[in-house]
C-alpha cells in the first residue's frame, strides 16, 4: 500500500482531496467539511480512512498541482446560470431556487434582511443613483441603525430629500414593493455577489498561510519553478506573523487583548526581535516584564508549537481586521492631509 501511495498518478479524485485536507490540518479540514454535501463527506472520509501512509513527495506534488491548476483557471467560466443548471439535475426546483437566492447575496431570509448585511458604503453608492422615493422605501424597510449609516453617506441635499419622502410615506402597494425587491435582486445583489467572488490567488494565499513553515517554503519553491508569476502573487497576498508590523500600536493592543497570554508568550518565543519589540513597546513596563518572564519560563519549546501559536495570532488579527476593530496597512505610505 505504501508503494502505491508513492505514485500520485494512481490516486483517485477523492483520495487527492483527502490528502490535501489532511495536509491543511484539522481546523481547515473541518471548515471544508462543513461546506460539503453529506455524500461528499462520506466519500472523502472513506478515502481518507483507507489512505495508509502517503509519502511527503506525493503530498508536495498534489499541493503544487492544486496550486498550479487554480492559478491557471483563466479559461474556466462559471456563471449563476451554469450553477443553476447543474443543481437542477439533482435537486427539486424549489430547493434550487432557495440555494440560488442565498448565493446571489449576503445571508438573510428576505431581501431586506440581505440588505441589512450589505456594507453601508456599497449600499449608499448604489442608492445615490436611484430616485429619492425608491431610496426612502428601501431605508424604511431595513434596520434603523443600518439606515442611519447609509443616510449619512448620501449627498446631503439628496439625503434630506429622502428624509422628507420617508416622513410623508404611507402604506406601499404590494406590486410596488415587489417591483423594488425584484430590481434590487437583479441589479444590486446579483452584481454584488459577482464582485465579491474570491480571487483564486487569494484563496491559495489563505491555504498557504495555514501550512506549517517548512511545507509552505517547499510548496512556494516548487510553484515558483512551475509558475513564478503565480507564486509571487500568492506571496504578496499572504499575511504572516512577521506582517504584524503592518498593524499600528492601537491595533496591537486590541490584538493582545483578544489572544490568550500563554499563546502570545509561545508565539513570541520564536519571534524576531522586530516583532518582539512591536509587542513590548505597546505594553506597560510592568506588563512587559511579566510577559518576558512568561517567555523565559517556557524553556525549550517545539518549533511546531511556536508556529501554531503564531498562526493563531495571525488568524485573530485577520478576524479583528475583518470586523473593523483593527487596520492592517498595505505597506505603502499613505498621503497625509495637514
Amino acid at each position: 500500500m505504501a508503494r502505491a501511495r508513492d505514485d500520485w498518478r494512481s490516486l483517485t479524485g477523492p483520495q487527492k482531496a483527502a490528502i490535501l485536507m489532511l495536509a491543511l490540518g484539522e481546523e481547515a479540514a473541518a471548515r471544508l467539511f462543513a461546506m460539503m454535501h453529506e455524500d461528499e463527506i462520506k466519500e472523502i472520509s472513506a478515502a481518507m480512512a483507507g489512505l495508509g501512509v502517503v509519502s511527503a513527495s506525493v503530498v508536495e506534488r498534489l499541493c503544487v498541482e492544486f496550486a498550479d491548476q487554480i492559478s491557471a483557471t483563466g479559461n474556466l467560466r462559471g456563471t449563476y446560470e451554469s450553477a443553476e443548471r447543474l443543481l437542477l439535475k439533482s435537486l427539486p426546483k424549489d430547493r434550487v431556487a432557495q440555494i440560488m437566492e442565498e448565493i446571489r447575496g449576503p445571508a438573510g431570509r428576505t431581501m431586506w434582511d440581505k440588505l441589512g448585511n450589505v456594507n453601508e458604503q456599497l449600499l449608499a453608492n448604489y442608492l445615490k443613483n436611484e430616485y429619492p422615493q425608491t431610496v426612502a422605501l428601501v431605508l424604511s424597510r431595513v434596520r434603523p441603525d443600518h439606515a442611519a449609516r447609509v443616510l449619512q453617506l448620501l449627498p446631503e441635499n439628496f439625503a434630506l430629500e429622502v428624509v422628507m419622502r420617508m416622513l410623508r410615506m404611507e402604506s406601499v402597494q404590494k406590486d410596488v414593493l415587489e417591483s423594488v425587491e425584484r430590481t434590487l435582486r437583479m441589479e444590486f445583489m446579483s452584481n454584488l455577489a459577482r464582485t465579491q467572488r474570491r480571487d483564486a490567488h487569494e484563496l491559495m494565499a489563505d491555504i498557504f498561510n495555514n501550512l506549517d513553515r517548512s511545507a509552505e517554503s517547499r510548496f512556494l519553491a516548487a510553484l515558483e519553478e512551475r509558475n513564478r508569476e503565480a507564486a509571487e502573487r500568492i506571496k504578496s497576498l499572504m499575511f504572516t506573523f512577521e506582517d504584524l508590523t503592518r498593524v499600528d500600536g492601537a491595533g496591537i493592543q486590541v490584538l493582545m487583548r483578544a489572544v490568550e497570554k500563554e499563546t502570545l508568550a509561545l508565539a513570541l518565543k520564536g519571534a524576531s526581535d522586530t516583532i518582539r519589540d512591536l509587542f513590548f513597546k505597546n505594553l506597560s513596563e510592568r506588563a512587559g516584564k511579566m510577559l518576558k518572564e512568561d517567555i523565559a519560563a517556557l524553556g525549550p519549546v517545539r518549533l511546531k508549537d511556536v508556529e501554531e501559536a503564531q498562526a493563531a495570532i495571525v488568524a485573530a488579527a485577520k478576524d479583528l481586521a475583518a470586523s473593523g476593530q483593527i487596520t492592517i496597512s498595505d505597506g505603502r505610505e499613505e498621503e497625509l492631509v495637514y
